[in-house]
């Protein structure tokens, strides 16, 4: 076996049946993964240094062809639905033995790494791919374990993406060619047919956020964080696209993470190792501490470069929009190592409203925290989509519902039960629209939304005083150093306070019947978006 030195490896290696694969390295550092994307024309450099790849058919997530195994273990957790749908068990076990029989004549990657900064809670990762770069990928996102920690390394899941596999949905139970199913008996996550990456971090993400409530009673959250030089801990939910890693990467704050992270009795930790930032139309005035994060070792996904050079072009969303960087945490200038922080004295949920109605910032009592963490409402915008014409509400339950294996009231009673008990301050945060909607009104200046925020956590925001919104009747802060009075409520923003008013009823009106669907169905629907 070329480049495999491991010997405690191999015995797992005879019990998978995959002990006769010529090629297998595990473990590999930076530089050497680096090399073999190349090498395999996986990949090239950029004149940044890093590693440009592209995904294929497939830029995002595909959560419609996600599945979990439905068993003993399974039955009467899980929140099965349209969200997560069952795979027969027989199914599973006769698709694991095709990849497994198609892995034979490939070249593979094996990473060691875990989830959970803090020690207690942690849970280990083998991962396996065919691709180099998806390895590297893996080493950023995931956490890395020390020499010392390899050498005992158990692993208690696997995960293998294998995007040159795919499925017969005739066969083998599927909707699509591609997939991914998590088998939580069997402790393994399979992912075929799509050479997206991000599949096997949100996998993983799915597994804490069944374990952790379950097993540890911890909250698992879609949040970035960060933390004062005072030791005020900060954090950020919110949907993609609506600032979680822009906002968390305050050159005046240390990083705890960017997406995900638990919250326990004593403080929060973060699940990763990395970031996984949307880079575009990143600028280093904008965004300094994640354009600086390109450079060696860094992987950009789907990406062109500005023509006959091979510098990247940031504007360039011909591929898609969901272009991304992934580099791991401390690429970040003073990142919080280990990623562990103390009990947040605010929550921030981010949601970038395109219909220019909602409040730059407001603060939220506890059941508005509640009603909003359990909506988890954004907007999506005309062209980021496909068959997306105009601007439509989306809502994903707690910020993450293609992540929930559990019922949304799980985790909005562990929420609700630390709001009681550490009273955080919590605010709604648009990082949307103002003056009218897309296409009218104007989005609002990221330097706004910093200068908020800002004074959010330094208490300022609270010696202004607020003012009552009459129709989501929200608090509005009265003023703050560096933003427009005039823009801190949506209403005068407007030319025509009519027109905003029907426009706002309507979002409110979205929300209600969104949040009907999900007291009226129990157990099973909640709506997406």
């Amino acid at each position: 076996m070329q480049g495999f030195n491991n010997s405690q490896c191999l015995g797992w290696l005879k019990e998978t049946g995959l002990d006769t694969v010529k090629e297998i390295y595990w473990q590999l550092t930076i530089p050497e993964l680096v090399e073999h994307t190349i090498r395999n024309s996986e990949g090239v450099l950029s004149a940044e240094g890093a590693l440009v790849c592209h995904t294929g058919k497939f830029t995002g997530r595909s959560p419609q062809d996600k599945f979990i195994v439905e068993d003993k273990e399974t039955k009467d957790t899980v929140w099965w639905g349209p969200i997560n749908n069952a795979f027969d068990s027989q199914k599973f076990d006769a698709l694991y033995k095709k990849a497994i029989d198609f892995l034979q004549d490939k070249k593979l990657y094996i990473r060691d790494a875990y989830v959970s900064a803090l020690p207690e809670y942690r849970l280990s990762l083998r991962v396996i791919t065919t691709q180099a770069w998806q390895n590297l990928f893996a080493n950023h996102l995931f956490l890395r374990p020390s020499q010392e920690e390899l050498s005992n390394f158990t692993p208690d899941f696997l995960i293998f993406q294998i995007p040159d596999f795919q499925a017969i949905p005739s066969i083998d139970g599927t909707r699509n060619a591609n997939f991914t199913i998590i088998n939580f008996t069997k402790k393994i996550i399979l992912i075929g047919g799509t050479g997206y990456a991000g599949e096997m971090k949100k996998g993983a993400f799915t597994l804490l956020n069944y374990l952790s409530p379950l097993k540890h009673q911890v909250l698992p959250m879609h949040c970035a964080a960060n933390v004062g030089p005072d030791g005020n801990t900060a954090i950020y939910f919110g949907l993609s696209g609506t600032g979680k890693t822009t906002l968390s990467a305050d050159p005046n704050r240390r990083l705890i993470g960017d997406d995900e992270h638990g919250w326990y009795d004593q403080g929060i930790f973060n699940f990763e190792g990395g970031c996984y930032a949307k880079t575009i139309n990143l600028t280093k005035e904008s965004e300094p501490q994640i354009f600086d994060a390109i450079k060696f070792g860094t992987i950009i996904e789907n990406m062109r470069f500005i023509p006959e050079t091979r510098q990247i072009n940031y504007k360039d969303a011909s591929i898609t929009e969901n272009v991304r960087s992934a580099y791991p945490v401390e690429y970040i200038p003073d990142a919080l190592i280990p990623s562990i922080g103390t009990i947040p004295k605010h929550i921030f949920f981010l949601s970038c409203d395109a219909y220019g109605v909602l409040p730059p910032i407001a603060k939220l009592d506890k059941d508005q925290a509640i009603h909003y963490f359990l909506s988890g409402y954004t907007a999506k915008v005309a062209g980021t989509e496909a068959g997306v014409t105009a601007p439509k509400a989306v809502f994903s339950t707690c910020f993450g519902a293609p992540f929930l294996p559990l019922h949304p009231t799980k985790y909005a009673d562990i929420l609700a039960n630390k709001l009681e008990k550490h009273h955080p301050t919590v605010w709604l945060v648009n990082t949307g629209w103002i003056g009218g909607g897309y296409g009218i009104g104007n989005r609002i200046q990221l330097s706004y939304t910093r200068a908020l925020v800002t004074a959010a956590l330094s208490g300022e925001l609270e010696k202004t005083g607020f003012s009552k919104d009459p129709i989501f009747n929200l608090s509005i802060p009265n003023a703050c150093l560096g933003v427009p009075t005039t823009i801190l409520n949506p209403s005068t923003t407007w030319n025509s306070l009519q027109a905003y008013e029907l426009e706002a009823k309507k979002l409110l009106e979205a929300f209600a019947s969104n949040f009907s669907v999900f007291l009226t169905n129990n157990n099973n629907q909640i709506p997406m978006g």
